[in-house]
């Protein structure tokens, strides 16, 4: 194996500068005055800010997550000129289906860690071994551990050609491909690009909404429609500002823990009210507690990522206008859809089948927002594994 396509190990280890660096910059906090409203329409509340500000100076401690990534098999391979981090969590059932997972923004491979148990063991989470994967989780380039692209063009479809060539370089000539947020444009990428060995892909937001205007002749498509338009109405504040101007708020996102915090907490007003519920009443919605979201917090200011990060919505933007016009490749592969109550819209299976016309699979799941696969691990896991039995 040359240089360029050498997999090697990779552990966590953060200096306990770093971490003490983060709490003294907390400590420096230059606080607003409280907001006008009693609710989030002026954006990150107060009182949930300074709560979270003192959880994280006083109780929180990231070694218990530096452990847990380096519990699992971590790796870095170069791809396309960028060195790309990766969990790889083989399955010790046999003929495991090999499934690559894609985290969004503001999440991480974090946001995956607690559904590795119900996919690739699923015998001890009350499923059956034939439901079990090969888990590969990879940081996209710019985030968590992954090198920060020092060139342009690492938009979605650059991402899941690396990921194909990931897939490639681990060995698997069969597998299926997961994603939300950013990680549902990659997959959708793929599923478009159809890589060799790629026979399924299954998504929880569904991208080609988000491109234009969909039909309103159901109850169910107008509320759908009413959501979307609720979104860029009043919660689009973050996709703008990182698909326009990411390096601009890249300057608070790296000099102010507590900035970046309220950045990344403003992002959907379901998961948002959840995270300040767990925070500001001790009330977490499933997995989503305190600890777990400072986990991911913290990855991102350790690494310092939170510019690398919104540039990948700049590159997003930039490639929808090179693109415009000219519609994209159809997806001929099986396609699932999973639909979670608190995400930012219901996605009716009518919208799914009309940007997905190979749809297999379509749920609408009773629990869950837009970190799914972090508020309910088991839930979502089970919906992975339905998904994709009828390929195996």
């Amino acid at each position: 194996m040359s240089n360029e396509t050498e997999i090697r190990p990779f552990r966590v280890d953060v200096p306990d500068e770093a971490i003490a660096d983060l709490k003294r910059r907390i400590a420096a906090t230059r606080w607003p005055t409280k907001e006008l409203v009693t609710d989030r329409s002026q954006g990150v509340q107060l009182a949930t800010s300074q709560e979270l500000a003192r959880y994280w100076t006083t109780d929180y401690d990231w070694r218990r997550c530096e452990a847990k990534l380096n519990a699992l098999p971590q790796f870095t391979t170069e791809i396309d000129g960028e060195d790309v981090h990766f969990i790889h969590v083989k399955s010790r059932h046999g003929n495991a289906l090999p499934l690559i997972m894609t985290h969004g923004w503001p999440g991480s491979v974090i946001e995956m860690l607690e559904t590795v148990g119900p996919l690739t063991d699923p015998t001890a989470h009350g499923g059956t071994a034939g439901d079990a994967f090969d888990l590969v989780l990879p940081s996209i380039p710019g985030y968590g551990f992954s090198a920060q692209p020092t060139e342009l063009g690492w938009y979605a479809g650059r991402t899941a050609q690396a990921w194909a060539k990931l897939m490639h370089r681990l060995g698997y000539t069969r597998y299926v491909a997961q994603g939300g947020d950013q990680g549902a444009s990659v997959t959708d990428a793929m599923g478009r690009q159809a890589p060799e060995g790629l026979i399924g892909i299954h998504m929880n937001l569904l991208v080609p909404a988000l491109a234009g205007p969909q039909p309103t002749d159901t109850e169910e498509e107008r509320a759908a429609a009413a959501q979307l338009a609720t979104f860029r109405q009043s919660g689009f504040g973050y996709f703008l500002e990182q698909a326009t101007r990411p390096q601009t708020i890249g300057y608070a996102l790296l000099d102010s823990p507590v900035a970046l915090a309220g950045w990344m907490l403003d992002h959907d007003t379901d998961s948002y009210y959840k995270i300040s519920r767990a925070f500001v009443d001790g009330q977490p919605s499933g997995n989503l507690t305190r600890d777990h979201i400072l986990d991911n917090i913290t990855m991102y200011w350790l690494t310092g990522t939170g510019a690398s990060a919104a540039r990948s919505y700049w590159e997003a933007g930039q490639a929808q206008a090179h693109a415009a016009g000219q519609p994209p490749p159809q997806v001929k592969i099986p396609v699932g859809y999973t639909t979670f109550p608190g995400e930012i819209f219901r996605a009716p299976r009518s919208w799914v089948e009309r940007g997905y016309p190979t749809l297999t699979y379509y749920h609408q799941a009773a629990r869950g927002g837009h970190f799914a696969a972090w508020e309910e691990p088991e839930l979502f896991s089970e919906e992975i594994r339905a998904a994709f039995r009828p390929l195996r």
